[in-house]
């Protein structure tokens, strides 16, 4: 258990990466950084990983076709969306 523990963490680590970026960029839309920065205060919570992923999921889910994203920041949303997928025990 310890071992998906570990991925788990790195996994989490990635997605938080991936957002602090997009919350970073200028042209990413305010109703999308404040979805991505609940989602990346889910994954910071004491709950379990499947629990904190379908949080963050949900967040982020609700955005990703937002018709004012950018493509690229679109497509790093549904990387996002994949990466959590693969916690969801």
């Amino acid at each position: 258990m310890a071992k998906d523990e570990k991925k788990f963490d790195e996994t989490i680590l990635q997605v938080k990466q991936q957002i602090d970026m997009l919350l970073g960029d200028n042209s990413v839309p305010r109703n999308v950084k404040s979805a991505l920065d609940e989602a990346k205060k889910a994954l910071e919570g004491k709950e379990a990983y499947a629990v904190k992923a379908s949080q963050a999921t949900y967040k982020i889910d609700e955005v990703s076709n937002d018709i004012n994203l950018p493509p690229y920041a679109r497509t790093v949303i549904w990387n996002l969306l994949s990466l959590l997928e693969s916690i969801k025990e």
